[in-house]
C-alpha cells in the first residue's frame, strides 16, 4: 500500500505526462475509461449495493439517495464522460497576444494546474466526473471520497486506471486515497510540493477544515442556500412548476431550493396554490410569523421557522417561506443568510428581474427559472468537478475552462534588456 506521499510524488509524475498528451490522446485515454467502466459495470453496482446497505444504519435518507447508482444514474455517469470527449481541449488557447515595441512577441496560453487533490463526500459520481475532467485538462488527480462511498469507489477507480494503463497512461494519473482518517487528510492538505490546487465538495466543516489547515491553495464552495423570489408580478401557473421543479426534483443536492420568499401582495392568492402543488411530495413548511398567521396552518406539514432555519441547507423536502414586502428585503434576506451558490427572481417586471441581478451577488442568479439548474452539464461544460461560491479564478460550476491556469509564452531575437 503506497504511502501518501509516494501517492503524491507518482501523481506530480503522472502530471509531466498527462500535461503533454495531445487532445486525440487524453480523448482516446476518456474513451477507454468509459469502456472500462462499462465492462466493470456489475461489479460497480454490487459494490455500491454494499455501501447503500451500510449507509442506512448511519445515514438519514437523503444521504443515501446521493451515493446510490440505481436507477440508470450509472449510465448517465458514464454518458457524461463520453460528453467530455465532445468537449473543445481547453489547454494550448491562445488568451492573448501582442508584440512589444522591442520586437518580443507575448502570448498568453492556458496550461493544466497541474495535480488537483479533490476531497468529497457521499456521491461516487464525483470520482468519473473530476476524473474524465481532470485528464481532459491536462491534470493529475488524488480523490479522496467518504467512507460512505469507499466501495463504489475503489471499484470505479479501478476501471478507470485500467483504461488509462489501455491508452498507455499512467494510473497514477487518477488516484484514490482510501484511508477516512482526518490525519490523512491533514497530511495530504501539507503536500504543497506536490499537488496544486485543494477543491472539496461537502458540506461547510469540511470547507472550513481544508481552509483552516491547507497549505495549498483552496477553492471552496458546493454548499447552497438557495432562494427563490416570487414577485408580486410573477406568473402564477409558471411559477407554481419553477418552485416544484427547484424544490422536489432532487432535494437532496446542493442546487435544490430552501427558502421562498413571497412579496406580500402575492401571498395570499400564491400560497394555498403552491401548499397544493408540493402536498403531494410532501414538503414540510417552515413559516415566518407573517405567513403562520396569515395563512390557517394546520397539521405536521406545517412549522413556525426559527432563525437557524434560514441558516440551513435542508437537502431534504423542507422549505423555508418568507413574506418580504419589497424586492429590496428580498434582497436583504438573501445577503444576510445566502452562500452566494444559486438564487432567483419570479416575475414578469423586466426592471425588476434586473434590479434583483445586479444587487444578488452570487454565483448563478436566475430570472424565471429553477435552481437546479447550477451544473457544469446542464451548463454545456460537460462534467463538474464543483460548484465555486468564492470569486477568485474560478466561480459557478467549474469545468475543463476552470481546470486550466495559464503561462506566458515570449518570442524573441536574441533581445536584451537595457
Amino acid at each position: 500500500m503506497k504511502t501518501l506521499l509516494a501517492m503524491a510524488q507518482l501523481a506530480k509524475s503522472a502530471s509531466h505526462h498527462v500535461r503533454q498528451a495531445s487532445a486525440e490522446a487524453k480523448n482516446l485515454a476518456l474513451h477507454k475509461m468509459g469502456a472500462s467502466l462499462k465492462k466493470q459495470r456489475e461489479a460497480i453496482l454490487k459494490a455500491n449495493l454494499v455501501d447503500i446497505e451500510k449507509a442506512k444504519a448511519d445515514l438519514p435518507p437523503h444521504m443515501v439517495d446521493r451515493l446510490s447508482l440505481e436507477g440508470g444514474r450509472l449510465d448517465a455517469i458514464i454518458s457524461d464522460l463520453e460528453t467530455v470527449i465532445q468537449l473543445p481541449d481547453p489547454v494550448g488557447k491562445l488568451l492573448e497576444e501582442r508584440t512589444l515595441p522591442n520586437g518580443l512577441e507575448l502570448q498568453k496560453v492556458t496550461v493544466p494546474i497541474g495535480v488537483l487533490g479533490i476531497i468529497y463526500e457521499a456521491r461516487p459520481n464525483v470520482t468519473v466526473d473530476v476524473a474524465s475532467l481532470a485528464l481532459k485538462s491536462g491534470n493529475a488527480a488524488i480523490l479522496r471520497g467518504g467512507k460512505e462511498t469507499l466501495h463504489t469507489n475503489i471499484v470505479i477507480t479501478r476501471a478507470l486506471q485500467e483504461g488509462l494503463e489501455e491508452a498507455s497512461f499512467p494510473k497514477e494519473a487518477i488516484q484514490l486515497l482510501k484511508s477516512p482518517s482526518r490525519l490523512q487528510l491533514r497530511r495530504l492538505l501539507k503536500l504543497d510540493a506536490y499537488i496544486d490546487l485543494i477543491i472539496p465538495r461537502g458540506g461547510e466543516g469540511l470547507h472550513r477544515f481544508c481552509k483552516e489547515h491547507s497549505y495549498i491553495p483552496v477553492i471552496t464552495g458546493g454548499m447552497g442556500i438557495c432562494h427563490l423570489f416570487l414577485d408580486e408580478s410573477a406568473d402564477i401557473e409558471k411559477s407554481l412548476e419553477v418552485i416544484y421543479n427547484a424544490k422536489t426534483q432532487r432535494p437532496s443536492v446542493c442546487n435544490a431550493l430552501d427558502t421562498l420568499l413571497i412579496h406580500r401582495n402575492a401571498f395570499a392568492l400564491f400560497f394555498p396554490l403552491l401548499v397544493k402543488k408540493l402536498a403531494e411530495k410532501g414538503v414540510i413548511f417552515h413559516l415566518d410569523e407573517r405567513a403562520w398567521s396569515l395563512f390557517p396552518h394546520q397539521g405536521e406539514a406545517f412549522l413556525r421557522a426559527c432563525e437557524k432555519d434560514w441558516q440551513t441547507e435542508w437537502m431534504s423536502l423542507h422549505l423555508g417561506v418568507k413574506i418580504v414586502d419589497s424586492l429590496q428585503e428580498a434582497v436583504e434576506h438573501i445577503q444576510t443568510y445566502g452562500t452566494g451558490h444559486s438564487d432567483g427572481i419570479l416575475t414578469s417586471s423586466p426592471v425588476n428581474g434586473e434590479a434583483f441581478v445586479r444587487a444578488v451577488d452570487s454565483a448563478t442568479v436566475y430570472i424565471n427559472a429553477s435552481t437546479r439548474f447550477t451544473d457544469g452539464g446542464q451548463f454545456g461544460m460537460g462534467a463538474e468537478v464543483a460548484v465555486s461560491t468564492q470569486k477568485v479564478h474560478a466561480r459557478g460550476p467549474m469545468g475543463l475552462r476552470e481546470l486550466t491556469s495559464y503561462k506566458w509564452i515570449i518570442k524573441g531575437n536574441y533581445q536584451v534588456r537595457k
